[in-house]
């Protein structure tokens, strides 16, 4: 159906419906650019949050648990998923529309130039219209004035009185304008012909053309909003695999989760590498007590630990043995802070070794990329050597012997990191000999435990820090102390023998239990060297005992002393 057939005279509707639908596309774009800010605020909101919740620590200290790992990858998902959205956004602005707003300029811009054109032929049919109006009416007016010149001139003729000359006037009048009119009417013919003429091509020829000019205007206006609606959506199906990939991705993420796994992470992490405490020991009140068989009592004494003891023993003190038992409940309390060394020694064994062989495999990747470097300097060298008007070998050996430098510091550092590692492997391999070697020695200073549950048993291992060698101020024997202040953790009551004597580089204030006071440059006994955990057992002249940071104190091993470790 046509416009121009149908609509032939539904001109200024044309023109208002035309003029709705560039509105209606308009607002269409309009939709389409809110939809799209839509998508770049939660483009970005979605970017913020990940970069919120992303891990902002050293790549080192970021937590190895699955669930954390699962987490971040649900991150970097949900990353890739906000970029999606802006994909959709970007596609949107560009395909969708930026299209409609130029097609709504041109839209426009055409539709003025029919709808010009429909008025320019409006007005020229009108124009002929009053031509032919004007015509008609002129011949009205002559055709009357022939009439009333008729009437004039037959009134004169039959007048007796009238003269011959006012008859003679009245007849050319009456001639004259009957001429007039003739004329008029011809004209008005004329006129009326060319109306016609004109009003025929206006409705047949250029009403019509122009009408279907703005239907098919108007119809292309439809088919592009349905091909807009179209893009729409595709801009969205083209990223619904990626975003289902990146769904898959979380779902992944979410499998990944392993608690088994974590937990054994939190056990490498924590592991200290020492073995649990020892059992406490029965601490016998009543051996001084004497019983008969006359007073129908028994001792209280069990028959092995009497036989053990080898008869009765020094009665020792109920609040002192309180004292030592709080000292050694440090596995559930807080540990003394040490300074942190070069070779990790304050931490727990494990721990220790973790972090030496993660310093050496660092070193190791740094040996490795030196290593290469100096074989790619050599073989450039060979190639100048070979070729002289490339460049000049000289030029290469600066570089080439600081490499071999730092080649030479990093082997030092791995040695030196190697020789930690193996020292902490040797004392834990050797861990469970010593603490048996401990139960089956009845007098000697095996089996004790350091705040940490470490056990001082090897007395023969060297001390794993270096320490200066002064003359011994102190006597190779143990002094005199008071027996309630010995802190004895098995069955026998002796006190730990003096092996050494160290000097107090630092103060130590000993907040927490287990730990000894000590000013600098005070002199203490060795009683228990440092077994990897960075602390000193010692004991101070008026008997009192402790353990002190190995790095505060120079410390003097006795050669002649029981279990002592001489130096070399």
């Amino acid at each position: 159906m046509s416009w121009g057939t149908e609509l032939w005279d539904q001109f200024d509707n044309l023109d208002k419906h035309t003029q709705w639908g560039i509105d209606f596309l308009e607002r269409y774009a309009k939709f389409v650019k809110e939809r799209l800010e839509i998508e770049q605020t939660y483009a970005k909101q979605l970017r913020s949050l990940v970069k919120k919740y992303c891990p902002k620590r050293a790549k080192d200290e970021e937590p190895r648990f699955t669930s954390c790992l699962s987490f971040y990858s649900v991150l970097n998902e949900l990353n890739d998923y906000a970029g999606q959205r802006e994909v959709v956004a970007e596609e949107m602005a560009h395909k969708v529309y930026g299209e409609l707003m130029r097609y709504s300029q041109d839209l426009k811009a055409e539709r003025k130039h029919h709808l010009q054109e429909g008025r320019k032929a409006q007005q020229y049919l009108d124009q002929c219209w009053k031509q032919m109006d004007n015509s008609k009416k002129k011949f009205e007016r002559e055709c009357k004035e022939a009439e009333k010149s008729q009437l004039s001139y037959e009134r004169l003729d039959n007048d007796i009185n009238a003269t011959k000359s006012e008859v003679e006037k009245a007849k050319s009048q009456f001639y004259l304008r009957t001429h007039m009119a003739d004329e008029s009417k011809n004209e008005y013919a004329a006129q009326l012909q060319n109306f016609n003429a004109e009003q025929w091509k206006h409705f047949n020829n250029a009403i019509p053309h122009i009408f279907k000019n703005l239907q098919d205007m108007d119809e292309r206006r439809t088919v592009k909003l349905g091909e807009t609606y179209r893009s729409f959506a595709e801009v969205e199906r083209r990223v619904v695999p990626i975003i289902s990939k990146c769904l898959e991705g979380m779902v992944s993420a979410a499998k990944a989760v392993d608690e088994r796994r974590d937990s054994s992470i939190v056990i490498e992490s924590f592991k200290s590498g020492f073995e649990p405490p020892g059992d406490f020991p029965f601490e016998d009140f009543s051996q001084n007590l004497s019983r008969t068989g006359s007073d129908g009592t028994i001792s209280a004494t069990p028959k092995g630990d009497r036989d053990r003891d080898g008869g009765p023993g020094p009665r020792s003190d109920p609040k002192h043995s309180m004292g030592k038992a709080k000292n050694k409940l440090w596995l559930f309390g807080k540990k003394p802070k040490a300074p942190s060394l070069e070779d990790f020694s304050h931490l727990p064994p494990e721990q220790r070794r973790k972090r030496l062989q993660q310093r050496i495999d660092e070193l190791s990747k740094e040996l490795q990329k030196e290593v290469d470097q100096r074989d790619a300097l050599n073989k450039m060298k060979d190639v100048y050597e070979k070729n002289p008007q490339m460049g000049d070998p000289s030029s290469l050996q600066p570089k080439i012997s600081e490499t071999m430098c730092n080649m030479e510091k990093l082997r030092s550092e791995i040695h030196k990191n190697e020789s930690w590692l193996s020292e902490v492997e040797g004392k834990q391999s050797s861990r469970g000999d010593r603490r048996h070697s401990a139960d089956n020695h009845h007098h000697t200073p095996q089996g004790r435990e350091s705040p940490e549950g470490s056990y001082t048993d090897d007395t023969n291992q060297e001390h794993h820090t270096p320490h200066r060698h002064h003359p011994s101020p102190l006597q190779s024997g143990p002094p005199n102390p008071d027996p309630h202040e010995f802190d004895d953790e098995f069955d026998d009551d002796d006190p730990l023998p003096v092996i050494g004597h160290c000097k107090a580089l630092y103060s130590f204030d000993g907040q927490n239990e287990g730990t000894l006071v000590m000013a600098e440059d005070e002199v203490l006994y060795i009683i228990e060297e440092d077994k990897g955990d960075g602390w000193t057992r010692a004991r101070k002249q008026g008997g009192e005992e402790g353990y002190v940071p190995t790095s505060y104190v120079e410390i003097t091993l006795e050669k002649n002393s029981k279990g002592a470790v001489t130096y070399i």
